[in-house]
This record gives C-alpha cells, sequence and structure tokens, in this order.
C-alpha cells in the first residue's frame, strides 16, 4: 500500500483562461495575448530573439531543448506530460499533434484540448493543418494559454493525416505551403516556432529534395530549427507503426544537414533509445534529440536520467513511490472533469510502463486489468492502494539508478556516409518554384 507523505501537487489543470492567463504572465511581462495586437517595440524585439541564435532553440527562461519528448497521438496527453513533468524538470513536452481545425471548431471547448497544468512549462503544442486561415485562427485561440513553443506537425504518415486530411508530412511535398504555415503561425504569436519532418516522402527521398525543402522553408519564412525523423516515410502499403520501423534510418542526412545549413538548429529524432545515445547524438553534433517510444516504454530509466546526464543537475534521489504520491493527487483532481472523462483508465495509462523490468511488473499488470472492471475503485488513490502491493517496497523506495548503456556507435557510420554538401543553385528558382 502506499503512503502518504503530504504531497503537494497543484491540483487543477487550470482549466479557465484567467488563471493559464495570469500564470504565464508572470513568466512573460512582456508577452501581449487577447487580440494579438503588438506594439512596434514588442514586434521588433520578438523578430529580432527569433533569428538570435540563442532564442531559437527555444524560451530563453527555460533551459535549451537538447532533449525533448517526442509528440504521438494517445500517448503525450496531459496525463502523461504531468507524469513526465514529475520525473524530469528539464525535458521539453509535446502536446499530441492538434488540428487547427479542432481548435477552430472547438472554440467554446479549448480547454479540453488546450489546457495544461503550469508545471508542465516548458511545453510545446504541435498543430497539423493544409488551411492558412484556420491556421491562423487556432493559433490565435491558442495564445491565452501560454505554450512555450509552436511546432507545425510535417512527419505524420497517417492516412487520417497525410491522406485524407492532406497535411502531416504530405506537407514535404510542398514547401511553398509549409513557409506561408510557418509565416502565419509566426505572425500570430510571440513565441519561436518550429518545423517537424521527416527526411523525404515516398521516391522524393534524395538528400537534395531534403535540403531544397529546408531551404525553401528557412529562406521564405522565420522557421530556424527542424526537428528531423531521420527516416522517409512511406504513405501507401504500410501502417503508421510499420512507418516507424521499416523506412531506414539515414542519419548521414541529418548530420549532413547539421554541417550545411549552419545558420539553423536541428534536432534528432528516430531509432534513439537510451540516455547514452542522447549524449552520443549531441557529442556528434545534434542541437537537441527527440525520443518518443523509448520514453513512453521505460519512462522511469529514460526520464530519471536526463536532468543529470544531459542537463548536468545533481544525480535525483526521486523514488517511484514520491512519483506516485504526487500523481495520484493529480490524478483524482481531473478525474471526470470533462463528463465522463477523463476515467480511471486514461489517467493510468502513463503508468502501465512504470515499473517496466522490475520485479512484480507482470503481476502488477494483471491486477491493474482487473482493477479497470472494479465499479468500487472509483479514484486513483483507490486503485493503486489495490494495485501497487504486487511491487515490492525495494523497487517502490528506490532512487533512479544510472542510464543503461546503449550503443554509442550508433551514428559511427553517419559522419563516414555523409552525402556530398548541398549547394542552393538557382536561387530565385527554388525559392519562388
Amino acid at each position: 500500500m502506499m503512503n502518504s507523505a503530504g504531497h503537494t501537487l497543484i491540483a487543477s489543470l487550470t482549466p479557465l483562461h484567467s488563471l493559464v492567463l495570469k500564470n504565464h504572465v508572470r513568466l512573460f511581462p512582456n508577452l501581449f495575448y487577447g487580440n494579438l495586437a503588438k506594439s512596434r517595440k514588442s514586434h521588433r524585439y520578438n523578430q529580432k530573439c527569433r533569428f538570435h541564435k540563442e532564442c531559437v532553440m527555444g524560451a530563453t527562461h527555460y533551459l535549451p531543448p537538447w532533449f525533448s519528448i517526442a509528440p504521438m497521438m494517445e500517448f503525450t496527453d496531459n496525463h502523461y506530460r504531468t507524469l513526465a513533468r514529475l520525473i524530469t524538470k528539464h525535458a521539453w513536452l509535446y502536446t499530441e499533434m492538434i488540428a487547427a481545425e479542432t481548435i477552430v471548431y472547438q472554440k467554446g471547448n479549448l480547454d479540453k484540448y488546450l489546457a495544461f497544468n503550469p508545471d508542465q512549462h516548458p511545453i510545446v503544442l504541435q498543430i497539423g493543418g493544409s488551411d492558412l486561415t484556420n491556421i491562423g485562427k487556432a493559433i490565435q485561440l491558442a495564445n491565452p494559454y501560454g505554450y512555450d513553443e509552436i511546432n507545425f506537425n510535417c512527419g505524420c504518415p497517417s492516412p487520417k493525416v497525410a491522406g485524407k486530411g492532406c497535411f502531416g508530412v504530405r506537407l514535404m511535398l510542398d514547401p511553398k505551403f509549409v513557409a506561408d504555415a510557418m509565416s502565419v503561425i509566426s505572425a500570430n504569436t510571440d513565441v519561436p516556432v518550429t518545423v517537424k519532418c521527416r527526411i523525404g516522402v515516398d521516391d522524393h527521398d534524395s538528400y537534395n529534395e531534403l535540403c531544397d525543402f529546408i531551404y525553401k522553408v528557412s529562406s521564405q519564412s522565420p522557421t530556424k530549427h527542424f526537428i528531423i525523423h531521420s527516416r522517409k516515410a512511406l504513405l501507401n502499403g504500410i501502417s503508421p507503426k510499420e512507418n516507424r520501423s521499416i523506412p531506414p534510418l539515414k542519419y548521414e542526412y541529418f548530420y549532413a544537414l547539421v554541417r550545411d545549413f549552419p545558420d539553423l538548429q536541428f534536432t534528432i529524432n528516430g531509432g534513439i533509445n537510451t540516455v547514452d545515445e542522447v549524449h552520443t547524438a549531441r557529442m556528434e553534433g545534434a542541437h537537441g534529440v527527440m525520443v518518443g517510444r523509448a520514453a513512453c516504454k521505460d519512462p522511469w530509466n529514460i526520464l530519471g536520467n536526463i536532468d543529470s546526464a544531459i542537463y548536468g543537475a545533481p544525480p535525483s534521489s526521486l523514488t517511484r513511490r514520491q512519483v506516485l504520491e504526487k500523481y495520484q493527487v493529480y490524478g483524482d483532481s481531473v478525474l471526470g472533469l470533462y463528463g465522463p472523462n477523463p476515467n480511471i483508465r486514461e489517467v493510468i495509462r502513463p503508468l502501465l510502463n512504470f515499473f517496466y523490468s522490475e520485479p512484480g511488473n507482470t503481476q502488477w499488470k494483471r491486477k491493474a486489468d482487473a482493477a479497470f472492471m472494479d465499479p468500487k475503485l472509483t479514484t486513483i488513490k483507490s486503485f493503486l492502494e489495490e494495485t501497487l502491493g504486487s511491487i515490492p517496497d525495494s523497487v517502490l523506495d528506490a532512487p533512479i539508478s544510472e542510464a543503461a548503456i546503449g550503443f554509442p556507435d550508433v551514428f559511427a557510420d553517419a559522419k563516414r556516409l555523409l552525402p556530398p554538401p548541398y549547394v542552393a543553385e538557382r536561387e530565385e528558382e527554388l525559392l519562388y518554384a
């Protein structure tokens, strides 16, 4: 049974616009939201900041996004992000991708999609879309929530997104539109803007084509930071899950971008599974590293070492029990916040891999499955009391152990396989093609 230690946690998602704005203005006293009117002085400052290399990699009052958790549908929701922030103080968090149309058409229900606990800073809103008007409106509606950065999705290969939706990774085939979208986003916000993309789409997978995309978008918009998933996307014949494994990783493309675009910032994504590999990627020249599935598969051991191994913080004495005590307070405060949702299953879901590879993990998952069906368990506290007996105290009370050794040579071939340097020939033709 989990002991109560009297820990406190902000007990709500700050669902009211006024509360979100109040908290955020305290951090950003010079930003003005509302109708997005900007003074000329403020506008000049923010334009200068966007292009200044030290400002490109995120809000200046937080440590840079040397490590971030990838936006993942049905994973990086408010509950997962709350758990992640309890474990790591410095990793940058991303929302799930939210379609611009969802924000516009849910104008009266925005808290459900955009509200978040202020403890989640630094946090990035990722949006997707193919209509410039709706993209601009969505950013205006999102501004009062105080996100630290806006990211535009040009990497999702899902048929619902890249197929029927005509956005996501399909937009890599239309860099002029992406540049226009990024200009619209930037014009409607005071925070940095970034693009997340792949290295190619279907047969459009040469290094020069990737460079043309980066060159056009960065030359025609304020975009100076790209998050690169180092695989191409195949739009026909394979699933989104297969798109994360079947197309081969080409880290050489990523490091060639770092070489060929020295005025831009690049974050590497794809196939990085350990803190050791995160460190190696940065030592090889990546400005930042984004990890996705590994941070969900084993959140305690991956995220628990980020602050010390990547950001230089002292080793943490945090225990799983302490995290669970705080998460329980959060979970019980949000149950049923929007009618029947979130429910217990949704709030507990981020915890299902919390004891990955530990003694008692399998039995705990079995107990959790049974507990989901028990109508008497109506709170997160009662759920954890019912199930945590499967986990030994030695696991619950152990501090974070040292990061596992990864494959430090995972990038060894990248420098050897670098493609020839990119030269933007016919600049006028490229810019307006």
